[in-house]
Formats: C-alpha cells, structure tokens, sequence
C-alpha cells in the first residue's frame, strides 16, 4: 500500500537550505532468531574490515612492537567510543533514511559549508592511498621473500597501481555494492581471525597471553607495573594508534552511508547505489523521512536498535578487539621489543620474522593474509570516501540529481575514477607508513569534530521520541575530550 507523505514547512531540519524531510511509516523489522542474525548484520563488518587492516595489522603491531602491550588500555577505550559513537550514526539513518553527512549539512550556517568542510576531511584522512602502498609490500615479500627496500620503491608504486586499478574492478560489478563488500568482508573477517587465532593459539606463549590481557588495563607484565605512556613513545605513532583502534573517523561517519544502502530502518525508502556491472538504474532519494513517535512505530524503532546492536556490539566490538589484541601479540612473540618496523616492508614483517621460526610455508601464508588484509582495506577506503562524497553531491546539487536521466552510477563512477587518479599521483608523495599516520592522525581530528557534531544533530534536528538518552549524550562528549587530548599531543610532538 502506498505511503502517504506530507511535506512539513518551516521545519528545523530545513533552516540551512535542505528540503524538509517528509512523513512516513518506519518499516517493519526482521525478527532473527539464531544463525539468521548474521543474515541480518552487514554494516558492522564492512568497517570492521577496514578497521583490521589499518590500526590492528599495521599501526597497532608498530606501536606494541616499539613500547610494549601495555599500550593496549587506548584500545579498549576507543573502541568502545567508537562503538557508541557507531551506534548514534546509525541512529540518524534509522531514523531519516539519511547518511548523517547529510543531517551534518542540515545544520547551520549552511549545507554547502559542511558539504566542504566533510569533504575535506575525507580527502586529508583517507585520499592517501597508503592501503595500497603497504600491500604492494606485502605482495612484494609474497613473491620475492624478502622485505622491500629504497631500491624496490618503483616496484612497490607499480604494485600499488595495480592494486587501485582492481579495486575499480571490484565495484563496478553487482546488483548492490554495498552487499558486494559485505560479502568480501565477511570472508575477511572470518579468515583473518580465524587464521591469527590459530596462529596465536600454536605460537604465543603463556606470558604474553597475559601480557595482553593485562595490557588493556595498561599494565606492563614485563616490567610488573602500570606503564600508560612508556618512557621515548612515538606520540605521533600513538595518536595514529588511538584514532585507528576501531575505525577512525570518516570510517565511523561513512557507516550510516553503508546502513542506508542495507535498508536499515528508513534507508528501505531511500534507495542505494548500485554496481556498475550487474545493477539496474534505483531512483536515489535526496531527502529523508520522519515517522510518528506512536506505539507502532516506537515497537518498530526498538526493533531496528536491536539489530543495530547485534551489529555494532555482536559483530564491530568484538571484532575490533580481537582483531588488536591476536596480531599484537603474535608480533610481540616474533619480533623483539624496540624494532622498528615502519618501512617499505613493515606490512611483511611479520611473515619475515615468522619464516624463521615455522617455516617458508607458514611465512607464505602470512605474506598472503597481509596482502589480502591491505587491498581489501585500500578498496574499502575507496569506496567508502566515493559512496560520501557521492551522496553529499546527490544531496546538494540538483542539477546532478538529473544528470544521465536522474542515475546516480554516473556521478559515484566519475569521482571513483578522480580518486583513483589521485591515488596513483599520490603513492609517489611519501613512504605508505608515513601516508598511513597521517591519515590516522587526521582521523582523531574527525572524530572530535564529527562527535560533537553529532551530539547536536542527534539532540536537535532528530525527533524527541528518538533522540538519544543523557548517557549516550555524556559519551559522545567524553569521545571528544578523549581523542582531543590525543590530538593535541600528537600533532605537538609532530610540530615539536
């Protein structure tokens, strides 16, 4: 039956220029039971996965191998903000239909100021192809088995092109991209866990596996006491650290875009984006939607939250912190405290080290997680920085809404194409590690801005019968002093 919708005047959502939102009902939600919540999950694994391969196989293995799994305590706690932070994102979508860059354009003084702002952002935190550069190592040690080095950069930047050339490959087939990932990720998740589960159950001795367990308190095992910033830490490396332990940043804020694609909530009306490949012309909205606070709709909002927790909770959270703590301690086991391991090779470091002790074949399979790991983070930051920078266009130009007959692929393919222009000028700027922190760091910039943000959006334009409890209120708060403090660290020790 058809929907009727009732266009509202002089609303608050509508103040910076935008179009009001419209009425309607919020859809009916699944009721999983068992297995089939997985059915249900799809957003949670796809940031988890990018997650994996920038701070938990990269920046996370740096820092513990440098000064110790006592560093573990800033995991736990940003992941856990990030989390909640995740959660009040999504929170939009379900309630509007909207990606949340969205609803931050809604905002004062004016949706094209923070159409810029938000699109600047993106570019300065994942517009360096570093994803790319650190698994061009890793497919450098796979066929070589040795690290790269000074002499190797012009194979690592052909590699690296190649790498951003398959990722164009990758998302221009399938019905909906957003499942294409999701079924990448998934596989990724799975074999990545699995395998350094596997790994750390054969290897890590028992110390260690306390080591990190304690280490999330910030206790040294080793030295036996509390060590929450050991003695000559790399600041900079440590505020890459804390923004990456999850997500980071526009990752986090490009979730609600991901959820609008896998109909969560009012994202069922709003339509996706499809695959170049395989994929049929859906009519994009570009604005969103609002339903009534009654006793219908607030049964069905409690339904759609909890498949945000089983997504958020179940699958992103506890993801995030196995996916730190198993590769933390599998490196701390092979390769010895104070190495340096920030070079060309840093993302086949471990495969070097774990040769030696079990073996060439071993080490191979490692080689090839770490490249699978690398490119699938590269392809998820690309898509991820495309599908926003994608819908903020959507939203504020009308006159790309009826570009190519109203077809939204045009404009996601054209900028897919400038970015990946962009990634292969970059990779000759600076070493991919280098690239990465920079990112990272940025990152911790986002998410104070993007938290606060938030928390206004969320408590102001969204309607009082979803708005967020004071806890949740508190905690994107607490989100911003924490990654605050961080940033104005690490970008003190950089100036420094």
């Amino acid at each position: 039956m058809a929907i009727p919708y009732i266009r509202e005047s002089s609303a608050v959502e509508a103040r910076s220029g935008l179009d009001p939102w419209t009425r309607a009902e919020l859809p009916l939600p699944p009721m999983p039971r068992g297995l089939e919540w997985l059915k249900v999950t799809g957003p949670g694994v796809i940031v988890l996965g990018a997650a994996i391969g920038s701070g938990e196989f990269l920046l996370g293995p740096a820092a513990f191998v440098r000064h110790g799994l006592s560093l573990l305590w800033v995991v736990g706690i940003a992941v856990t903000l990030q989390t909640i932070f995740n959660t009040e994102v999504m929170r939009y979508t379900l309630a509007t239909g909207e990606p949340v860059f969205t609803g931050f354009m809604r905002t004062r003084p004016s949706s094209t100021f923070w159409a810029w702002v938000y699109v600047v952002l993106y570019f300065l935190q994942v517009g360096w192809p570093a994803w790319a550069g650190t698994a061009a190592g890793a497919i450098f040690f796979l066929f070589t088995r040795r690290l790269a080095n000074a002499p190797d950069a012009n194979v690592i930047y052909l590699i690296g092109v190649g790498t951003f050339l398959l990722c164009v490959v990758i998302l221009s087939v399938g019905r909906r991209i957003e499942r294409t990932l999701e079924l990448l990720n998934w596989t990724l998740v799975v074999a990545i866990l699995g395998s350094f589960l596997v790994l750390a159950g054969l290897y890590v001795p028992a110390n260690t596996w306390a080591a990190g367990a304690l280490g999330l308190s910030g206790f040294d095992l080793s030295r036996g006491t509390f060590d929450f910033f050991p003695v000559g830490t790399d600041l900079f490396l440590l505020g890459a650290l804390v923004a990456y332990s999850g997500a980071g940043g526009v990752i986090n804020i490009v979730l609600s875009n991901w959820a609008r694609d896998r109909g969560y909530g009012m994202g069922e009306r709003a339509g996706y984006i499809p695959g170049a490949v395989g994929g049929q012309h859906v009519a994009l909205v570009h604005t969103g939607f609002r339903f009534d606070g009654d006793a219908e709709g607030m049964r069905r909002w409690r339904g759609w939250w909890r498949v945000v927790g089983a997504d958020q909770w179940g699958v992103f959270f506890t993801g995030a912190i196995l996916g730190m703590i198993l590769p933390a301690m599998i490196y701390v086991t092979f390769l010895p405290r104070g190495t340096d391991i920030q070079g060309l090779g840093i993302s086949a470091a471990l495969a070097q080290g774990i040769t030696g002790t079990a073996g060439a074949l071993v080490g191979g399979i490692i080689a090839f997680l770490g490249a699978w790991i690398l490119f699938k983070t590269q392809l998820d930051q690309l898509e991820g920085m495309t599908r926003a920078i994608t819908d903020i266009l959507w939203t504020g130009s009308s006159r790309l809404r009826g570009w190519r007959g109203g077809d939204v692929r045009a404009v996601y393919y054209c900028v897919l194409a400038i970015a990946v222009l962009w990634g292969i000028v970059a990779l000759r700027l600076a070493q991919p590690f280098l690239l990465l922190q920079i990112g990272a760091n940025m990152a911790g910039l986002v998410l104070v801005i993007g938290s606060v943000h938030l928390l206004y959006v969320n408590t102001r334009l969204l309607p009082e019968h979803v708005r967020p409890p004071m806890w949740r209120r508190v905690a994107l708060v607490a989100m911003a002093i924490f990654y605050g403090f961080f940033v104005v660290r690490s970008f003190g020790a950089l100036l420094g």
